[in-house]
């Protein structure tokens, strides 16, 4: 994935945990208020910090914003591989995807309302669209660990699909219906 690097600090910072002290506090404050709503003056509130303190760690809200999306798409990339390297055979992997997408932890939810809210910003900036392209090539390879690489697509744009409407609904598609979509498209 591509990496955001931080700026170079005007003065050490005598916090080293800050800087992740921003970024989960912008990712807590897209998820509460969207986007649209986010400002360095709400991030610093959430993070209980200053507000000045943020530019010490970042030149402004694309790069605290980008560093919460690669962030987040680490963390979802990693679950993801993790869950798909568990995978015994073809069998167990397509058990695993439904297992994965039926899985309502609540901090997944969190998670599904920043992911859309960062996708539609994204889209808009090549920064951000890099990571997030990176991020969906990062979903295939997993994929295609126990599938080929078209039906690594097919299902890639399932899940963003089934997440995107379970995330707004969660009885819209229940475990069997999910499991039969993946045999289809696995077939």
């Amino acid at each position: 994935m591509t990496k955001v690097s931080p700026p170079r600090s005007r003065r050490a910072a005598n916090d080293p945990e800050r800087r992740d002290k921003i970024i989960a506090a912008a990712r807590q404050t897209i998820a509460r208020l969207g986007v649209a709503d986010t400002t360095h003056r709400r991030i610093a509130e959430t993070a209980g910090l200053p507000l000045g303190s943020l530019t010490y760690y970042f030149s402004g809200l694309d790069e605290i914003i980008a560093a919460a999306f690669e962030q987040l798409a680490e963390e979802v990339s990693g679950r993801f591989l993790a869950v798909m390297a568990a995978a015994a055979n073809r069998e167990a992997a397509r058990e695993a995807l439904v297992s994965y997408l039926c899985d309502d932890a609540p901090d997944k939810s969190d998670d599904m309302i920043v992911i859309y809210e960062l996708y539609a910003y994204a889209s808009r900036r090549t920064l951000l669209k890099t990571i997030m392209l990176n991020w969906m090539a990062a979903s295939r390879r997993a994929l295609e660990q126990h599938f080929s690489p078209e039906e690594a697509r097919a299902l890639d744009a399932m899940i963003e699909g089934i997440t995107i409407h379970n995330a707004t609904n969660p009885k819209l598609l229940d475990r069997a219906d999910i499991a039969r979509i993946v045999e289809t498209l696995t077939r």
